[in-house]
């Protein structure tokens, strides 16, 4: 029988053992940060009906859906984690309490062109807050904090979180008539890190959105406002005035900045940006997106921003909110390409490998149960294999102890030892060895899985 080639689809990451642990750590460790702040955990079905899915959906997302039927039933791939939340949200209403905080971390599948650090099968880790009828713009100044939070934890420390406010932009735009081509403006905007101001007035100029000369130039000079965060915000105001969204629109923005310190976002990692718009109408107010210092050519790691209202295609309450989402599987991919996960990082799935070295594995598996017991990881070996390969099979697991039991050991309840990484080994009674491994779990444990390269 011939045998099937075995292959993964395009588009569809596979990740090593050691580099499946990196990435759970990461998982792991945004749960840990997202709880911090009173999130709950939510998980919502992968496969949803395609009429509830995609209520909302059109254009070039509904083209990238992955839509199925099985028997009678129309069905679909969740393609983000916003829209099950709107959801499960008005499906649950009168069952939650709000305002409503919850984490997601799942996968997401997007049936787009599979290229470099962009996949069709991908996890987003998302947090939103939402409101019943209103949401205090103190979550809107709550969510940089999460994200400053989130990624000092992970081991990041050269990122700038980049805000701005919807309201001041459209308010600005109504203020030069251009109420009906804001959308269009904002999105040309919006690619003037990767094509360069002559080419975004170009596209202004052009026969599409069709702006006159004196309004392109104003708009440039507009989102060129630059300085730190206070200098900004003061050239805003001469501005006020003149058009009420954008009054309200400063107002927010002002309040953002003022509680940043207060929830420990130095202002090194945080600016205001009036180049910031997100793409989608779908935001309302505050915008966020976070950007690496040293590689900015990579975009946005972190993204998203206020909402009016999450759930207007399932039911008539307003449900306003503010959320941010991670690509995780983008960023494993672009950190583990430009080199800052930590190779030091143990990624073993064990933190000592227990060789017995007498027919009688009463004492080894007692040792095994007592590691255990104690919070150490400890897998058995009891392969009928030489000496060289059992160590072999160490060494390639990345175990940072390996442990024998011979006679000599077991006549005198105590255990060798050997540190993997170091080479040495010592006769050590069960206490001290136990002691031994959780000193180096708990600095293991304390470590973070991005370490970012030298001179960074």
């Amino acid at each position: 029988m011939a045998k099937q080639k075995p292959r993964t689809l395009s588009g569809f990451m596979e990740l090593l053992p050691a580099n499946q642990t990196q990435f759970e750590r990461m998982a792991e460790l945004l749960r840990k940060s997202y709880s911090l702040y009173g999130f709950t955990p939510l998980d919502t079905p992968i496969i949803e009906a395609s009429e509830v899915l995609l209520a909302k959906a059109g254009g070039e997302t509904e083209k990238q859906i992955y839509r199925f039927t099985k028997g009678d039933s129309d069905l679909s791939l969740r393609f983000d984690l916003t829209v099950p939340l709107a959801k499960y949200v008005a499906l649950h209403y009168a069952e939650l309490s709000f305002p409503f905080r919850r984490f997601q971390i799942g996968k997401v599948y997007r049936g787009e062109r599979a290229q470099r650090g962009r996949f069709r099968e991908f996890y987003q880790a998302d947090i939103d807050v939402i409101g019943d009828g209103k949401l205090d713009i103190v979550n809107e100044a709550e969510i940089p904090a999460i994200i400053y939070q989130t990624f000092t934890t992970l081991g990041l420390k050269r990122f700038q979180i980049r805000v701005n406010n919807r309201k001041v932009l459209n308010g600005f735009y109504a203020m030069l008539g251009l109420t009906g081509k804001a959308g269009d403006v904002m999105r040309t905007v919006d690619k003037l890190p990767k094509i360069g101001e002559d080419k975004v007035r170009e596209i202004l100029m052009d026969e599409e959105i069709a702006l006159t000369g004196e309004q392109a130039d104003e708009i440039l000079k507009f989102i060129s406002i630059t300085g730190s965060n206070n200098n900004v915000l003061h050239a805003l105001e001469e501005y006020k005035g003149r058009h009420e969204l954008f009054d309200q629109g400063l107002e927010e923005l002002n309040t953002v900045v003022k509680y940043l310190g207060s929830f420990g976002v130095p202002e090194k990692n945080f600016a205001v940006d009036l180049t910031i718009a997100r793409g989608l109408d779908y935001y309302t107010g505050t915008v966020y997106e976070t950007f690496m210092t040293d590689h900015p050519e990579i975009g946005s790691i972190c993204s998203g921003g206020r909402y009016d209202n999450l759930a207007e295609y399932y039911t008539d309450k307003q449900l306003p909110g503010v959320g941010i989402s991670i690509g995780l599987t983008r960023l494993f991919y672009v950190l583990e390409e430009q080199g800052y996960l930590n190779d030091g990082l143990i990624t073993a799935p064990a933190d000592v490998l227990i060789l017995p070295m007498t027919d009688d594995l009463s004492p080894a598996i007692a040792f095994a149960t007592q590691l255990r017991a104690a919070g150490v990881r400890a897998q058995l070996y009891t392969e009928q294999k030489k000496f060289k390969q059992k160590m072999t099979y160490a060494d390639r697991l990345g175990v940072p102890y390996a442990a024998f039991l011979g006679e000599d050991e077991i006549a005198q309840s105590k255990v060798s030892l050997k540190d993997m990484r170091s080479g040495e080994q010592s006769l050590l009674t069960i206490d001290e060895a136990v002691n031994a491994v959780l000193g180096t779990v708990k600095a293991n444990g304390d470590a973070a899985p991005i370490q970012e390269p030298a001179g960074s």
